[in-house]
């Protein structure tokens, strides 16, 4: 046991007590401009508690073990994604999450790990070789699609988007043939294309059924960003005072506890999904580059890890866990400053709550067990 911990990543785990710390400064930040989030500090610290412990006890698990039991894991993401829709409690027009009191659970966040693993295992049974459209890549296919029209049906975009990024940063390590990888590009920007041409043509018929099935949230959303100039003054409200919120911060930023509440007052979600604005208008341009900096070196650090393995299923996992912390990251961070649409996506360890936090150390607890078992890998092979 101890030896196994002594292989956890001191660089990492530097990084997640940064991550707490900036954490718990934003959250009492946004608490002290808004008491109804004045114990969020406190909160986001035990639930840091929690996650560290989290992040010991996965390190200890062989991840191997993990990844014979994927079928059972695959089967039970796939019921909580059905079951959430049918009995989940609606929030921001999605019926994504299961609530006991004041906690929450959303099933999308555990099916990006269901979804890494599974991959990960029905690719490292090729050993490096290339993957092959009908016995590889249509059944990873297949094996992804269900979780990603589950959380499409909530609907809950933003998380279903990660579910493609997760899949293609993983085929792309897998050893995906140059051919597949060009063939799929055509179909996401024709796709994108159809999909964009299509929205704009038929908006208002779009807009009738969002309304008429009680969608309409995820509707503004998707407008104000294809169609920024015709859309609804109210649905560019986040989007808008986001930008004015992060711009008025400048170089330095107006200072700790010294944000101007017109600004960053007006945009909602600050505790969560728009806690990068409070990054922005009180540390300024500077704040926001050490931020994305510490993301930069906690990405770095795993694809150093991936590098190491001598098992192509561990790289691969952490492959799929950090091209999801970039897509999250650059989602979130661009929803802010106005080059992404507003989705529902937080900046992973520091945004607040508990079930994204919890999973996110889950997810840096199964790339430690990776490192810790690759010695006992390379003796038994």
């Amino acid at each position: 046991m101890i030896n196994k911990l002594k292989k956890m990543d001191v660089g990492i785990l530097t990084l997640l007590v940064c991550f707490m710390a900036i954490s718990a400064i934003l959250l009492y930040s946004v608490g002290m401009a808004d008491p109804y989030y004045a114990t969020a500090y406190k909160k986001t610290l035990v639930f840091y508690a929690l996650g560290f412990g989290v992040l010991l006890m996965s390190t200890l698990v062989d991840y191997r073990l993990v990844l014979k039991a994927w079928p059972v894991i695959y089967g039970v993401g796939v019921i909580l994604l059905v079951a959430v829709k049918f009995a989940g409690k609606k929030i921001n027009g999605a019926s994504g999450w299961f609530t006991i009191g004041e906690l929450s659970f959303q099933p999308a966040e555990l099916g990006k790990i269901v979804l890494i693993i599974a991959v990960a295992y029905m690719m490292g049974r090729r050993q490096g070789e290339k993957l092959q459209v009908v016995r590889d890549l249509m059944p990873i296919a297949a094996v992804a699609g269900l979780p990603f029209l589950l959380v499409v049906i909530q609907p809950d975009l933003g998380n279903a988007i990660i579910y493609l990024v997760i899949l293609l940063g993983m085929l792309w390590i897998g050893n995906v043939k140059y051919s597949h990888v060009l063939l799929g590009l055509a179909v996401v920007v024709g796709t994108l294309t159809l999909f964009v041409t299509l929205f704009t043509t038929y908006n208002d018929q779009i807009k009738q059924y969002a309304e008429k099935h009680d969608v309409t949230h995820w509707y503004e959303r998707i407008n104000t960003f294809v169609d920024p100039d015709n859309a609804d003054p109210d649905a560019r409200y986040q989007s808008r005072n986001a930008r004015i919120a992060v711009g008025s911060g400048g170089l330095t930023g107006d200072g700790f506890l010294e944000g101007d509440s017109k600004n960053r007052g007006v945009v909602p979600y600050t505790y969560s999904d728009s806690i990068f604005v409070v990054v922005g208008e009180e540390f300024g341009f500077q704040g926001s580059a050490v931020l994305l900096l510490l993301y930069f070196l906690l990405i770095y650090r795993m694809i150093m890890i991936a590098f190491q393995c001598y098992d192509l299923r561990g790289a691969f996992i952490i492959i799929g866990i950090a091209s999801m912390y970039v897509f999250q990251v650059f989602q979130n961070v661009g929803m802010m400053i106005g080059i992404m649409p507003i989705t529902g996506i937080t900046l992973p360890f520091v945004s607040y709550g508990g079930t994204s936090l919890l999973l996110n150390m889950l997810c840096v607890g199964l790339v430690f067990s990776i490192r810790a078992h690759q010695e006992r890998y390379q003796l038994e092979n």
